[in-house]
């Protein structure tokens, strides 16, 4: 850890603040920070900005109630530049989407961009709007215990590829396997963020057992 007082703020006594999203790991907004809201965000856990068109602090979401809940930040190698991981409690654009940044400029025909929150709206699409000729449809169509039943096998192609040591294949079946856990997910209505509470629940158990067995 380093302290503020390290950090190179410009010759207006800011940095930029590059606020993502802590589950999504979406870039949410660019923003600027001084010292004062700097040492605000840490000590509320709550980001804090300096408005350079209003010339005074603003907490994120005082008025809209969409505040964004700090996990991290992280300086760059200059120590003049932020990252801060949050998890929002709404949009973070004043224009009511997500993010700031929902203008496309380019995409390359190449190479496409991949997000699990992106599987799991098509995945969530394929249900509310139906697709003739579309697999994840005929699952929903056909309901919970096909699914299920899908689950259950491809959670035995894992373990075959796997037992094997077959690198590739079991790479394939996990694949598989984690499209149709998602596709179950949707169907019982449960969303990534549900898993990464969860899972960040027990990482902090788990942390806790560790710190109790090396005081023993």
């Amino acid at each position: 850890m380093i302290n503020i007082d390290e950090l190179k703020f410009d010759e207006n006594g800011l940095i930029p603040a590059v606020v993502v999203d802590a589950i999504t790991k979406r870039v949410l907004t660019l923003a600027y920070m001084n010292k004062e809201s700097l040492q605000i965000s840490m000590e509320k856990e709550l980001t804090c900005f300096w408005s350079r068109s209003r010339k005074e602090l603003w907490l994120k979401g005082e008025t809209s109630g969409n505040y964004q809940h700090i996990v991290s930040i992280t300086a760059d190698c200059d120590k003049d530049a932020l990252v801060v991981m949050v998890e929002p409690d709404g949009p973070a654009c004043h224009k009511g989407t997500t993010s700031c940044f929902e203008t496309p400029i380019f995409q390359s025909e190449e190479r496409h961009e991949f997000s699990y929150q992106g599987l799991m709206e098509l995945i969530k699409g394929r249900k509310t709007d139906k697709k003739e000729g579309s697999y994840t449809t005929y699952l929903f169509e056909k309901g919970l215990d096909k699914i299920l039943k899908k689950v259950g096998e491809e959670s035995t192609e894992v373990i075959i590829a796997a037992k094997d040591n077959d690198k590739a294949e079991t790479i394939y079946e996990i694949a598989d396997l984690a499209y149709h856990v998602m596709v179950l997910m949707i169907e019982q209505g449960i969303s990534l963020e549900d898993i990464h509470k969860e899972l960040s629940s027990r990482h902090v158990i788990d942390h806790k057992v560790k710190q109790e067995k090396m005081t023993k």
